[in-house]
This record gives C-alpha cells, sequence and structure tokens, in this order.
C-alpha cells in the first residue's frame, strides 16, 4: 500500500515539474514585438514641431518618412537629407500618431517586468521587460543587450519619467540581437547625448531632444511635443531577415530630399513577427515528456488494478486466529 501511494505521488511530482518546465518556454515563444502599426515606415514623428540644426540624415530601408500632427512647422528641413515622403498635418500623419498611441499603450502593458536600477551603463541584459525603480533610466557608457542567439528576442524598457544618455554612451549588440526588436516606453521627454549612439525605437509620451552628432538606428517618436535635431543620423533600418547569419546592412542609392507631399518609395519591414523555432520546439518536447509522464502514471494504475489487491488489517500483520480449546 505505501509502494503504490509513493508511485503515485512521485508520478503526480513528475508531471507538476514538466508543467512548471513548460510554461517558461511557452511564454517566451509568445512574446511578440511592439505592433508599430503605419508609423513603421516613420524615423521621425512629432506632434508639435520639428527642429533641425545642421545636417541631419533621415533614412532607412524600413523607411525614412517625417510626419508631424497636429502640428505643422519643420524648421530647418533644407539642411536635411530625408529619404522618405515629409507628412504635416495630413491624413497620413494623422493615422501614425494613432498608431503611435497604440504602440505606446501596448509597450506600457507588457508583461512580466522585471525591475532593475536606472543607471544601464555596464549592464548586460537579456530579452525582457524592464522598468527602474526611481521611473528613469540613464545610459553612461555602454549598455550591452544580448539576444542569446535569438534574433526575435525582444526587449522592451519602460520609464514613468525620462530617458537620459550621456555624450559618448552606446547601445550594443550581441548575439543576434536586432534594433527591431528593441523599444523604449519614456513617460515624459528623452534626451540622448553629444555624439552617442542610440539603438531603438522611441515612444516618447513628451518630447525627445538628440544632441549634436548623436545617431539613432531605429525611431525617434514624440506623441504631444516637439522632435529636436541637432546634425544628427536617424537610420530606421538595417535590420535584417531572422534567417541570415550575418546581418548585411542594405546599400542604397544617394537620398534626395523629399518635398513636403509627396511619396518616396520605401521598403517597409513586417515587425510583427512572432514565430521562434526553438522555443516552438521546446513546447513540443514539453507536451511529448508530459505526455509520456501521463502514460507512466496512467500504466501503474492499471498494473495495480490487473494484480489486484489485498487488504491486511490496520496493523499489517496476519489475522488473529481463534485459540484452540
Amino acid at each position: 500500500m505505501k509502494s503504490s501511494k509513493m508511485i503515485r505521488r512521485s508520478s503526480l511530482l513528475l508531471i507538476l515539474v514538466m508543467i512548471v518546465w513548460i510554461l517558461p518556454a511557452t511564454v517566451m515563444a509568445a512574446q511578440p514585438p511592439v505592433n508599430l502599426g503605419t508609423t513603421s515606415s516613420f524615423a521621425v514623428l512629432a506632434g508639435t514641431t520639428i527642429t533641425n540644426t545642421g545636417t541631419t540624415t533621415i533614412n532607412g530601408d524600413a523607411g525614412g518618412k517625417v510626419g508631424l500632427f497636429p502640428g505643422t512647422s519643420f524648421t530647418g528641413q533644407e539642411t536635411a537629407t530625408i529619404s522618405g515622403a515629409i507628412h504635416l498635418n495630413d491624413s497620413v500623419a494623422s493615422k501614425a500618431k494613432d498608431d503611435l498611441v497604440n504602440a505606446y499603450d501596448d509597450a506600457a502593458g507588457r508583461t512580466p517586468v522585471s525591475r532593475i536600477s536606472s543607471e544601464l551603463g555596464g549592464k548586460t541584459l537579456k530579452p525582457g521587460i524592464y522598468d527602474s525603480a526611481d521611473g528613469t533610466f540613464q545610459i553612461t557608457g555602454t549598455l550591452k543587450l544580448d539576444a542569446e542567439g535569438n534574433p526575435d528576442g525582444v526587449f522592451v524598457f519602460l520609464t514613468s519619467s525620462t530617458l537620459i544618455t550621456a555624450s559618448d554612451s552606446k547601445v550594443s549588440l550581441l548575439n543576434s540581437a536586432r534594433y527591431c526588436r528593441i523599444f523604449w516606453k519614456v513617460g515624459s521627454s528623452a534626451t540622448l547625448g553629444t555624439n552617442s549612439h542610440f539603438v531603438g525605437h522611441i515612444f516618447a509620451l513628451t518630447s525627445i531632444s538628440a544632441k549634436t552628432g548623436a545617431t539613432v538606428q531605429g525611431q525617434l517618436m514624440a506623441r504631444n511635443g516637439a522632435v529636436t535635431l541637432e546634425s544628427n543620423t536617424i537610420t530606421n533600418g538595417i535590420c535584417a531577415a531572422a534567417t541570415a547569419a550575418t546581418p548585411t546592412p542594405a546599400t542604397a542609392a544617394t537620398p534626395t530630399p523629399a518635398k513636403a507631399g509627396t511619396t518616396a518609395p520605401t521598403t517597409a519591414e513586417t515587425l510583427t513577427k512572432t514565430g521562434d523555432a526553438s522555443n516552438i520546439l521546446n513546447v513540443v518536447i514539453g507536451l511529448i515528456m508530459l505526455g509520456l509522464s501521463c502514460g507512466v502514471f496512467l500504466a501503474l494504475q492499471q498494473s495495480r488494478r490487473k494484480a489486484g489487491t489485498v487488504t491486511p488489517n490496520s496493523d499489517y500483520r496476519e489475522p488473529n486466529r481463534k485459540k484452540e480449546k
């Protein structure tokens, strides 16, 4: 009796362990990138104004458009080289602005969240969702993002207040990490330091300021305020397909400045891939092992029934015999 109970408990414990092992893989496989909607082809998008000083370059194979809604003022565009169309207070910019709000809310609602210190410089982080203890993020030095060989690994950073990067700071991508899987939801404003190198899509509730010489591989999108540029390079592109062994930047012809209201051809990349072959394989293997565990448990139970059971008395001794007279 005791032996059969131990077998039953061991089988149930094995099943529970398998379930716990399977769940993390399932969650990781299901974590998609933030849905950018029509904003995906915009390198710069703002609410009130866009201001440029110096020779700024805005381009990218995912899209080099510039958008503004409901504002209409884009000053300094004559010294900016822009590969995409400029949309000022039109229906295209309005739609992109709606999609920016959705993307901001999507990022803000992601779980589970890991709370870390506000200084990101000097850290190496794996795919996940991060917020800070004091509601801000800073980058001094180098932040390394390590996808651990998974090109679809998603990084989401959430701040309730500011994002500030120091001069000459940078974001470095390791082991198949890609800019198009990195998202920054900023609760107020973002400031990118002089000659810094930043990677990812910024969704700022208020404004974004890129200081002199700052470069961005990704997007600068401010919901309600301004985007301020100073001799920057914003590249909304260079995100190779997940199956490529070595990401290679696309070679494009010299971009030609576009006039407001015109349309320039761009190659938009789909940013909503959710497949992850390795994680799916883990789930399949886990389910097979779970099925085998259940099968072992049921086989043991069936074996007990066929063999029959003997019910001894309460203290497991032979029944008392009648004394001979």
